[in-house]
């Protein structure tokens, strides 16, 4: 049976009832003549059609174009790009989300660690190391659950621990330069001074990550430096806010953000980097956060005699104070005396605060370490510009007066 498409091309259809496309029809022609309308320039399919005409009914086989079928790697391309297009709203309204609930949960550590000091008001150090030491245990159980669930794939477990091991250094060092300053440092001034934070974390993204920033942004930073270089020169006039601490203790303050910030950074370049050494799929946080604490509690444990010394517990007296400060965490034994409100009140902290550093490393992973900074940024209750308000209102603070809570990045456990 032959089927008429025009005058000049005849199929054939098989036994099957499948038309037989000839082989010139599939060539190319280097000078096409009658065939040149019918040349298949772009793919073609045959469709069966019914028709009527002058009252009789027939059908046939029409060669028609097809859609362009574009190869895998375009589709790919082409669907990767269509639900980037769509993106945006839908990140922009995750990151505020986040943002929010960082926000929040900044917030509620500030006033949860002043409220679980009450009953550890004599034990603050060993507070600190609960959150340090108990994270590793707590952040490595959820990984374990998460790995057996199939959350975490064994290509993200076998991720270069070398990273991990630098922010661990780095977060430890942070916290040893950052003690030993807000040792002798004023309690007002210490906030201030840890605004720097955002200032490294811009250079460094910039010079690790390639980042670029509007001056709208860079004006900003300028202006929170110029805050800061204000408050650390105003040590050398007599009734500042530094006056008589010196510059080496400003500078070591400040030193420590650079520490914490390059921490982040880091971070955040590991998460990028995983996008491409798993093939597309996001790092699960919890490795990030398991890892980066066990170094941090490894390095930590490393200065923990010179950390021991700084609070005034020498190194042979530091068992019997942490057996004093177990009793008072849990309000038993002899040592629970003047330790009512625990476990309750330390618990919701450190609850709290757990939280708190998931949503963190959340932010950036989602957006940037700069994000998460901001969020965080906007909790201080006593920004840089109201820095001599904060003067006045406290310029009779004792210059010995440890951190407070507005800088709890290094006695309550904060990390990136």
């Amino acid at each position: 049976m032959a089927i008429l498409f025009n005058p000049n091309i005849t199929l054939k259809l098989n036994n099957a009832s499948k038309p037989v496309i000839p082989n010139y029809l599939l060539q190319n022609p280097r000078n096409p003549s009658s065939l040149s309308s019918f040349h298949l320039s772009s793919p073609m399919r045959l469709r069966w059609v019914n028709g009527n005409a002058y009252g009789s009914d027939f059908s046939y086989w029409k060669m028609v174009p097809t859609r362009h079928q574009s190869d895998s790697k375009f589709v790919s391309r082409f669907s990767v790009k269509s639900s980037q297009s769509q993106a945006p709203s839908n990140s922009n309204g995750r990151i505020i989300f986040w943002s929010a609930v960082t926000l929040v949960l900044a917030v509620g550590n500030r006033v949860l660690y002043k409220l679980a000091l009450v009953p550890m008001k004599e034990y603050p150090f060993f507070l600190a190391q609960v959150n340090t030491f108990g994270y590793v245990a707590i952040y490595f159980s959820i990984l374990y659950i998460r790995h057996r669930t199939g959350i975490v794939t064994d290509e993200m477990m076998i991720l270069p621990k070398w990273r991990f091991a630098v922010i661990g250094m780095l977060e430890a060092l942070g916290v040893v330069a950052g003690m030993y300053a807000a040792a002798m440092l004023p309690g007002p001034a210490i906030p201030i001074l840890n605004q720097t934070f955002l200032l490294w974390q811009l250079g460094f993204s910039a010079l690790l990550l390639g980042r670029r920033y509007s001056w709208n942004k860079i004006s900003g930073c300028l202006l929170v430096a110029a805050g800061v270089v204000t408050a650390i020169a105003s040590g050398s006039e007599s009734g500042q806010m530094l006056s008589g601490v010196g510059m080496l203790w400003p500078i070591m303050m400040v030193v420590s953000s650079a520490f914490q910030a390059g921490a982040t950074i880091i971070k955040e370049y590991v998460f990028i980097d995983a996008v491409t050494r798993l093939k597309g799929k996001l790092l699960d946080i919890f490795v990030v956060n398991s890892f980066g604490s066990g170094f941090q509690a490894l390095f930590v444990l490393l200065f923990l005699p010179l950390l021991s010394n700084l609070k005034g517990i020498p190194l042979h007296e530091l068992p019997s104070y942490i057996k004093s400060g177990a009793g008072c965490f849990l309000n038993i034994g002899a040592s629970s005396s003047g330790c009512e409100g625990s476990p309750l009140l330390p618990l919701l902290y450190i609850l709290n605060n757990i939280a708190f550093n998931i949503s963190v490393l959340n932010l950036v992973k989602i957006s940037s370490a700069v994000v998460s900074s901001l969020a965080i940024v906007l909790s201080e209750t006593r920004p840089v510009i109201g820095w001599i308000s904060v003067k006045r209102a406290d310029k009779d603070v004792n210059r010995g007066a440890g951190p407070q809570s507005s800088s709890g990045r290094f006695l309550s456990g904060y990390r990136h």
